[in-house]
């Protein structure tokens, strides 16, 4: 049994990933700002994690074998949570994203393999692994001479790669940043309604905004996101670890799938170079490598299997 605090937690994969855990029998605590009930059993803590006073004094005196922090979206988060739980966690795994390596929101020459490291064994060419980014090569936050982009986009990413670097320039405890794929499922629990665009355009007839040339990208199913999670909280290995099923698809074969749920053809409109598409229609490469966690012993499914099923439990919202 593990004393296991999730940050956040009270939606989507971190809402499974606390039940998760208590099923397994371990002792675990809730932190957020009320946003809702734990499951029975489980323990809440309320705080704004930015105010660092308050989060001290929810805490106490508390200690934990395991932090995940599902909500860490900024440097200044992770620096508050880097002082707060120094010498109060034996591990520390934050939730990151894929979106650290898109090379649209990156500065230039920043995204390929890391001084001194290598890929995995097994690592599949032209997918991006763990060793394609370094965060604590990039510019400080703020630093002269770097145009920040304002773009949410570039906000997110931005975000995710400088939380990144300041729990890896001076760790304070075990850390791992995974760096999850798209994740999808979940029928109405998927919040961003990105499945919900495809299902409920593609099922209207209505054209789907590609680029003229898409490239692959990464998808995880909800479950399997909540279960990498608390795999990786068992486990003792530290670093950055991606996170994504087998296969990575393009915006077409999602279509193509989307049309084998609805019953009804997809039709496309090419967006011009630069201009907005539908989401998961990328004009650059960066789906993952899951190498180093497949290594590790993780499991993973393939997404030609499970993405049916997401469809289908996907309502058909206007696209």
């Amino acid at each position: 049994m593990k004393r296991i605090l999730v940050v956040g937690g009270s939606r989507y994969f971190g809402k499974t990933l606390v039940t998760r855990a208590r099923e397994a029998g371990d002792e675990v605590t809730v932190l957020n700002r009320g946003s809702g009930a734990p499951p029975r059993g489980v323990e809440r803590l309320i705080a704004d994690r930015d105010d660092e006073e308050a989060l001290r004094a929810a805490l106490g005196s508390r200690d934990f074998d395991v932090v995940v922090d599902q909500v860490c979206y900024t440097p200044l988060q992770a620096a508050v949570a880097r002082r707060v739980f120094a010498g109060r966690t034996g591990r520390y795994v934050m939730t990151s994203t894929m979106e650290v390596y898109d090379p649209a929101t990156l500065p230039t020459g920043l995204l390929g393999t890391a001084p001194g490291t290598a890929p995995a064994p097994g690592s599949v060419p032209g997918l991006v692994t763990e060793a394609s980014l370094d965060p604590v090569r990039l510019p400080l936050a703020g630093a002269a001479g770097r145009a920040p982009g304002p773009w949410p986009a570039y906000v997110y990413a931005e975000g995710k790669r400088q939380a990144e670097a300041v729990l890896l320039r001076d760790p304070a405890f075990p850390y791992v940043s995974v760096r999850a794929a798209h994740v999808l499922g979940g029928g109405p629990a998927e919040f961003t309604g990105r499945l919900a665009h495809y299902v409920g355009r593609i099922g209207a007839g209505t054209p789907v905004d590609v680029h003229k040339a898409p490239y692959a990208t990464s998808f995880i199913h909800h479950h399997e996101m909540a279960e990498f999670l608390y795999w990786t909280a068992e486990q003792t290995f530290t670093g950055p670890v991606n996170a994504a099923s087998h296969g990575a698809p393009d915006v077409i074969a999602l279509c193509e799938a989307v049309a084998a749920q609805v019953g009804r053809d997809p039709r496309y409109r090419v967006v011009g170079e630069g201009a907005a598409a539908s989401p998961f229609s990328f004009d650059r490469a960066y789906a993952m490598d899951n190498g180093r966690a497949s290594a590790l012993g993780f499991g993973f499914g393939h997404v030609a299997d499970w993405l049916p099923g997401a469809i289908a439990e996907t309502p058909r919202a206007a696209g």
